[in-house]
């Protein structure tokens, strides 16, 4: 019986930092448009669709050929937004990819599933990058992640970890000790997706404002994978011009 992987991508027009993001205009298309068809480029799956609540997104989405599923305004994050959607859909498996990421890569998306497919008690996976600059970690908008031996996460924070004694004065540090961001994808099965979604907020999750620690609250195992994918995600307006450049590289290259 072949497994059913569904690639969801949640998307709102409404954003304090961003109005409309989704539908910025990023080298003549818009920006979800970019991460969709990146998206699709994965092998393995079965279903790329983005779930969002706004109409004018629903359009824009189906206009480039795209398949929606429509969902509450009331949700307080994109996976509370996915959950929704997994109601309805027959899968086995579900990637949850950020509509803010035009730069994502195939690569990446079929690296957060494997584990997946390759060992059944494994309920959820993400990915990890390793820094390799002394900015990045001291960035508290980048989450960082420590893996045990096995390569599980053992703690997220948006504080660098593990701190290194003393604080840094360079990157050099970085070069014999790894040290990772993380990487907003993540792959679920779809019954702990939902399980995930009804459980409460946890007070680390809530302390560090990271969702991915009420798994780790409530004693749920999370796999993490080292990727080379280097997200670039779009926040604010000028980040748009970051995304371009680094698009028109890849083109050139």
């Amino acid at each position: 019986m072949s497994v059913k992987v569904i690639a969801l991508i949640p998307a709102r027009y409404a954003s304090t930092r961003f109005p409309g993001k989704p539908l910025a205009d990023l080298l003549g298309k818009p920006m979800i448009q970019h991460t969709y068809e990146r998206v699709g480029r994965a092998r393995g799956l079965t279903e790329v669709l983005v779930a969002t609540d706004d109409v004018r997104i629903a359009e824009a989405v189906r206009g480039f050929g795209g398949q929606v599923v429509m969902t509450s305004a009331d949700h307080l994050s994109g996976t509370d937004r996915i959950a929704e959607a997994v109601k309805s859909l027959d899968a086995d498996i579900i990637v949850n990819i950020q509509g803010d990421e035009p730069l994502i890569t195939p690569e990446a998306v079929e690296t957060v599933v494997q584990p997946l497919l390759d060992d059944s008690a494994i309920p959820m996976t993400t990915l990890a990058h390793r820094i390799h600059q002394l900015e990045d970690l001291l960035n508290p908008h980048m989450g960082k992640v420590v893996l045990d031996a096995r390569g599980f996460a053992m703690y997220f924070s948006r504080s660098p970890l593990p701190f290194p004694g003393e604080a840094p004065s360079d990157s050099s540090f970085l070069v014999d000790t790894p040290y990772y961001n993380t990487v907003g994808m993540y792959g679920y099965r779809r019954d702990f997706l939902l399980t995930f979604t009804a459980l409460p907020p946890t007070p680390l999750e809530q302390t560090e404002r990271l969702e991915q620690l009420r798994a780790l609250e409530h004693g749920y195992r999370i796999k993490v994978m080292e990727t080379s994918y280097a997200p670039l995600g779009v926040d604010i307006p000028e980040d748009l011009e970051k995304a371009a450049k680094r698009l028109k590289e890849e083109t050139e290259a």
